[in-house]
């Protein structure tokens, strides 16, 4: 048997209570780690979404087109 094999019940638990611990905490850090690369991501692309949104919002206005019902745009010029 080795040095380090448990001897009584209570060495047992305290074992087990060990390696449960740093499964635990090995779990949790790897759980902090894939929910962060997912949402980075995500995060970025709705900001660049939101950034396309308002430079597309942008152009429209300079050049004189304006959303009508649904997605037909005319130049404001040729409005009824």
């Amino acid at each position: 048997m080795a040095e380090t094999d448990p001897k009584t019940m209570q060495d047992l638990t305290s074992v087990v209570q060990t390696l449960l611990q740093q499964m635990q905490d090995k779990f949790q850090t790897m759980r902090c780690w894939c929910a962060w690369s997912l949402t980075s991501p995500l995060d970025d692309m709705s900001s660049r979404i939101d950034d396309l949104e308002r430079n597309i919002a942008d152009l429209m206005t300079q050049a004189g087109v304006e959303e009508l019902e649904g997605e037909n745009k005319i130049p404001a010029t040729q409005k009824s």
